[in-house]
């Protein structure tokens, strides 16, 4: 059958895989082990992978035949077709040779010769699938929930999103069964001769997830877990299972770990509603947006095939058109990166020009036109275009004009203390263009200006502009001082958010200016420390606008609010671009560019130190060589990243490294911080310690000019004496950056992102539990490993009711800005089920008010734990005495009972006599509460006997207290009448105990005592705990 094209590793596969028929582009092979009558490879090398493939159900089978496609100029290959035997194989190897041979000959490229071969690939698969029942599909996946359900015992919420067959590897020997999918658990099960392997593994506890070769493991999947490595192989479709089991692992870490950026609207928000299609989904619209710097409302609605005519060039080029609610994009796939954006608000024609040639012309303002051919079902085309596009008769939607025609002009609009919002970038304020200057550098400039304009005319302007190579190599020398604003805005997309939102900062400076927060705090702190040497910002003028752009932006994005290194980038965005031009510039770096930077922990800064520790290991291996810890680079680096090297750089410097951000985004700066190494390479290679190396870097970027700037040198940053060293030109370097490591690409850096942010999450995890666990453990009597396992189960609990709850109290008031030691919290749900499955003794809080509002932390939940475990008979009768010593009939709050007891156990002079006495409501409520715990013991029956005496000789004690008092108050004189009337004590009050009567009878029993001081195997209750917490859950909804 025919397959959506894959790529594969031919690494150590060859071994496993013999060639039958082989021509330029297509390769087919069948699998060591089937065909020709026999096994000959190495007889029992060949037995094992006819074994591995065949053993336990035949739908788990590697398919023995398959078709791959390659071009003479590329090492990679891609699966087209698979077969179970070879007459099936050759009737699409034969179709191939008649029907897509001839083609090939016209392409000139090897990737115009793979995009045609899947494209058509993929045709096929979806005429074959048109029209074909999923009656018995869905049959088969009604059955495959049934045994998730009971195999693994989870809650019927936890919904199974796929199931595929493989096999999973304990050492060398494979385990054939099934894996299964599912919200919140990656599941196997297999069971083959008596051996039953059952796996129940966390999304939220995997550390890594990645794909691996071997010589034994061709292809397969690997996940690491608590420091455990699991490995899955013979997915039949093993890198669509990649990306689904990567999404659901993405997935649960935003939501439980970093909630602060899961929006509560997000598609996949509601966990019992997960499918497979909606990932598949998803992860389209994340890419789709991602790669055309779209806005995050914009979907992918429609993808066709087509070429584009490139006027410029005067060909055709083959790509894609995407098209979403609001955008028709295009992007292709030859070598030349062309890609174009057209807002449909600026669509004023389509026609049907050519319908031999599928052909239709698309017109936007401005008189300019776009030529799509070759597209498949180009009227349905031309219809979604003609219904989407709502030309507007504004002006200021033009697609030709500069981006300053676009904006909403905020002219005599009056914020804070009466100050006009500034409409003009500061930097035309302080530094105007003077075209009567004819110094050198100023004539460079225009000669840039000039260079750009002829681009302009060549391949248009603004919105619909043609980028390509030739728009990087601008970029790459800077861009001139008048256009950066223009291009920024266009290049980073925040041109089409600000024109799909008219008025939108206007109105928000309305609502948000002269408020008070936590964020505008910290941000009048920081004020006066973005650029203070530049001019802009020694007056009022670019401090307060400063203090909009950013005040304004913590309003409309709380989650965020205000972080450092936000103010040094919104500075250098005013010095280029108008205020309301900067806040969308703002807005698209801190929401799209660079997703994850600027919240409390930084993640995304720190999974992109991830990515640059992974590309220096590939691309400068002699300082991997030289270096086993490459952690010192990401530690220095990470201001890099925080602020596009502005801190670091001269600011006449940056704004090239900012030109070069906004056009390729974060792969532009990766590709710079490996240019920086490989300049000091030898330096770095001859350092001793960090801090000779920090001192290199640091003279490095001292080092580093602009000669061509035409910025003043009133503006421009002094860095010390540069006489003493040899200068380096950013333009230099960043074209050195390019042509060394111009091979990343965008599609490597996200890929390498989504591993990485699942090892970078755990690892602040892993950080967190040391800190709680080290602050602990000098409090409690548990092990080092006791305390580890424990903190593992309170976690889980925590996530557990998160896990089906979409407003759980616990992941609602989860904040990961606390202190460690509140970072997890368990409600009284949560704490009870927990705490019955360690408690030796049964349900003890049986009295418990279900008291919602009540959250424990761990600290809270391991001291009460380690008294029940670990404390003498004397400690814990007074732990039970005084959970019943609660006002209310023997009612609670655990949240206050728990705080109340933590503190007294950190008292050194605790006294027994200092307890209240216990009423006759909480006494009986004891008495309860101690056949509760005795239920079950060996010595039951004679536990209930000293219980029954105890309680006896309390009463009769009490009963000859209150007649000796009785007997002395009818002794004493009548009361006068100024004196109150007295009540008999039976009359005022119930009897009551203290503490020290109840311990003095029980330490009369010695099965009391017995129980009470025997040894608690916290060892077997933790194991018991682990296996049961989930069947637990299960057993209560």
């Amino acid at each position: 059958m025919w397959l959506k094209p894959e790529e594969v590793l031919l690494k150590n596969a060859l071994k496993l895989w013999v060639t039958e028929r082989s021509n330029d582009y297509f390769v087919l092979q069948r699998r060591r082990g089937y065909g020709e009558g026999s096994i000959s490879w190495g007889g029992g090398e060949g037995l094992l992978v006819g074994t591995l493939d065949t053993v336990l159900d035949s739908t788990a089978k590697v398919a023995p035949y398959r078709i791959l496609h390659q071009t003479p100029d590329s090492q990679v290959y891609w699966t087209v077709a698979c077969g179970a035997s070879l007459e099936e194989i050759s009737q699409h190897w034969d179709w191939l040779q008649i029907n897509i041979m001839r083609t090939l000959s016209v392409f000139d490229s090897g990737d115009d010769i793979t995009s045609f071969v899947q494209g058509k690939i993929r045709g096929l698969i979806a005429e074959e699938g048109k029209g074909a029942p999923d009656t018995q599909e869905q049959e088969r996946f009604r059955e495959a929930v049934l045994r998730f359900e009971h195999l693994f015992g989870l809650p019927r919420q936890e919904k199974l999103v796929t199931y595929y067959s493989c096999s999973y590897w304990r050492g060398r020997v494979p385990n054939q069964g099934w894996m299964y999918l599912s919200t919140h658990f990656l599941c196997f099960y297999s069971y083959l001769l008596g051996n039953e392997v059952k796996l129940a593994l966390p999304w939220d506890e995997v550390s890594r997830l990645e794909r691996a070769s071997s010589v034994l493991l061709t292809e397969s999947i690997r996940v690491c877990v608590r420091g455990e490595e699991h490995y899955f192989s013979m997915l039949l479709h093993l890198q669509q299972t990649y990306l689904l089991m990567q999404q659901l692992a993405a997935y649960a870490v935003t939501r439980l770990f970093d909630k602060e950026t899961f929006d509560a609207d997000h598609p996949l928000s509601d966990p019992p509603r997960i499918t497979q299609r909606a990932l598949e989904v998803h992860a389209r619209n994340q890419a789709f947006r991602a790669f055309f710097r779209l806005p995050c409302e914009e979907n992918l609605c429609e993808v066709y095939e087509s070429f584009l005519w490139l006027p410029f060039s005067h060909h055709n080029t083959l790509g894609k058109i995407c098209v979403s609610e609001r955008y028709l994009c295009f992007a292709s796939q030859d070598g030349s990166q062309c890609h174009l954006i057209l807002p449909l608000r600026e669509v004023v024609a389509v026609e049907l020009v050519d319908p031999g040639s599928r052909a239709l012309s698309v017109s936007v303002r401005g008189k300019r036109g776009f030529r799509f051919s070759e597209v498949r079902d180009f009227e349905r085309l031309a219809a979604t275009i003609r219904r989407k596009c709502v030309p507007s008769t504004s002006p200021q939607h033009s697609a030709v004009t500069q981006v300053s025609s676009v904006q909403t002009p905020l002219e005599e609009m009056m914020v804070g203390q009466k100050k006009a919002v500034s409409t003009e970038a500061l930097m035309n304020v302080f530094h105007p263009h003077d075209t009567e200057n004819l110094d050198p550098k100023m004539l460079k400039e225009r000669m840039k200006e000039q260079l750009w304009q002829i681009h302009f005319a060549e391949y248009g302007r603004g919105s619909g502009m043609f980028c390509t190579k030739k728009t990087r190599d601008l970029v790459v020398r800077g861009i001139p001082e008048t256009l950066r604003g223009e291009l920024w805005m266009l290049f980073s997309g925040a041109v089409n958010d600000m024109a799909v939102h008219p008025g939108y900062y206007t109105s928000l400076l309305e609502e948000c200016m002269g408020s008070s927060s936590l964020a505008c705090d910290e941000i009048e702190r920081d004020l006066h420390r973005s650029l203070p040497e530049h001019p802009a910002f020694q007056t009022d003028t670019g401090i307060s606008a400063l203090r909009r752009v950013l005040t304004a932006y913590a309003y409309r994005n709380p989650k965020i609010g205000y972080c450092q290194a936000m103010n040094i980038l919104t500075s250098v965005l005013l010095l280029y671009a108008k205020e309301e031009e900067a806040f969308w510039l703002l807005v698209a770096v801190c929401e799209r560019m660079l997703p994850d930077y600027f919240n409390r922990r930084i993640i995304g800064a720190l999974v992109d130190q991830a990515v640059f520790e992974e590309l220096i290991r590939d691309h400068l291996t002699q300082l991997t060589d030289h270096m086993s810890d490459l952690s010192f680079f990401s530690s220095v680096s990470l201001s890099w990243f925080l602020t596009l090297f502005i801190s670091v750089l001269p600011i006449e410097s940056a704004v090239n490294v900012v030109d070069c951000f906004f056009y390729d985004g974060i792969r532009a700066v990766l590709q710079l911080a490996l240019a920086v190494l490989h300049h000091n390479v030898d330096s770095l290679l001859c350092c001793s310690d960090d801090a000779e190396a920090v001192t290199i870097l640091n003279r490095f970027f001292d080092s580093v000019t602009n000669k061509d700037s035409p910025l003043p040198a009133t503006v421009q940053q002094a860095t010390g004496d540069r006489s003493a060293q040899p200068t380096v030109d950013i333009t230099d370097l960043i074209r050195e950056a390019y042509e060394n490591f111009g091979n990343i690409q965008w599609e490597e850096v996200e890929s390498m992102r989504k591993r990485n942010k699942l090892y970078v999450v755990q690892t602040l995890e892993e950080t967190t539990k040391q800190n709680v666990l080290r602050v602990i453990a000098q409090d409690v009597k548990f092990s080092a490993t006791q305390l580890e396992e424990l903190y593992w189960l309170f976690k889980r609990q925590h996530f557990i009711s998160c896990y089906w709850n979409q407003s759980s109290s616990t992941l609602l008031n989860h904040d990961p800005s606390l202190p460690y030691l509140d970072q997890y919290q368990l409600g009284h749900g949560q704490f009870c089920s927990l705490f019955s499955l360690l408690l030796p003794w049964g349900n003890t809080f049986c009295l418990a008010d279900q008291n919602e509002d009540g959250l424990i932390n761990f600290r809270e939940f391991i001291c009460a734990l380690d008294v029940l475990y670990n404390g003498s008979f004397t400690e814990k009768l007074k732990f039970l005495f005084k959970l019943h010593l609660q006002p209310g009939r023997g009612k609670f709050d655990l949240q206050e009972y728990l705080k109340q007891w933590q503190d007294e156990l950190q008292k050194k002079d605790d006294n027994i006599k200092h307890l209240p006495r216990i009423n006759q409501t909480q006494f009986i409520c004891l008495s309860k509460t101690l056949y509760s715990v005795f239920h079950g013991d060996e010595e039951e029956e004679h536990l209930y006997c000293a219980v029954a005496r105890v309680t006896s000789l309390l009463l009769r004690m009490e009963e000859v207290g209150r007649k000796l008092q009785e007997n002395s108050l009818e002794q004493s004189p009548a009361p006068t009448s100024h004196t109150p009337e007295t009540c008999t004590p039976t009359e005022s009050e119930d009897w009551s105990f203290s503490f020290e009567q109840i311990l003095a009878s029980l330490l009369n029993e010695p099965t009391v005592v017995r129980f009470f001081e025997q040894t608690v195997d916290a060892d077997t209750l933790i194991e018991y705990a682990r296996s049961a917490q989930l069947r637990d859950v299960r057993a209560g909804t």
